[in-house]
């Protein structure tokens, strides 16, 4: 999806992890229910992806569409009356890409324990134009060590995502020369 950018990432001024920094709270209801009366598991990841987008939005300085999710891990179910926060931040960013990082909390609604991780995720987000078009997104600047952590870890995922899709991508034509057309 980043096949033609009209700035270059240089043309655009780096902005701080916390400019774009943000938290969703949403109380947990018996709607938000699966079968076995624990939040369902797509819940979440809805309240994941609109904190992620949010962020995305904010960082780029317009609209952002999400392009995968990774490493959505559920620690923890969440149960109907918990206060879930989902916390997000940009990690990293590309030319017109941009990792969110997502880390998702939980408490009792009547209750003053501290929150507990329940789940994390990290979500790639391209921002785009009017017409749907890669748009460049401006670099993300790490402030603390933390930031600096996520920034070299994200950048370790964005390698073995793109090594990931260059092995698939050969061996299905591979197959194809082989034959083997799915």
């Amino acid at each position: 999806m980043t096949d033609h950018v009209p700035a270059l990432e240089a043309d655009l001024p780096g902005k701080p992890t916390s400019a774009s920094r943000t938290t969703l709270s949403h109380i947990m209801t018996h709607n938000d229910t699966n079968l076995l009366g624990t939040v369902h598991g797509g819940v979440i990841m809805k309240l994941v992806d609109d904190a992620a987008g949010a962020v995305a939005g904010r960082h780029s300085g317009g609209p952002a569409v999400t392009a995968s999710m990774d490493e959505m891990a559920f620690l923890e179910p969440v149960r109907v009356g918990d206060l879930v926060h989902v916390k997000a931040q940009c990690n990293w960013t590309g030319r017109s890409s941009m990792e969110i990082g997502v880390r998702v909390l939980s408490e009792r609604w009547n209750e003053s324990a501290p929150a507990q991780q329940v789940g994390s995720a990290y979500l790639v987000f391209a921002a785009v134009d009017a017409d749907g078009k890669p748009r460049a997104v401006p670099p993300v600047l790490p402030e603390t060590e933390r930031d600096e952590r996520r920034y070299q870890e994200a950048q370790i995922r964005r390698s073995h995502r793109l090594a990931r899709r260059r092995a698939i991508k050969d061996l299905r034509a591979q197959r194809a020369l082989d034959g083997l057309d799915d």
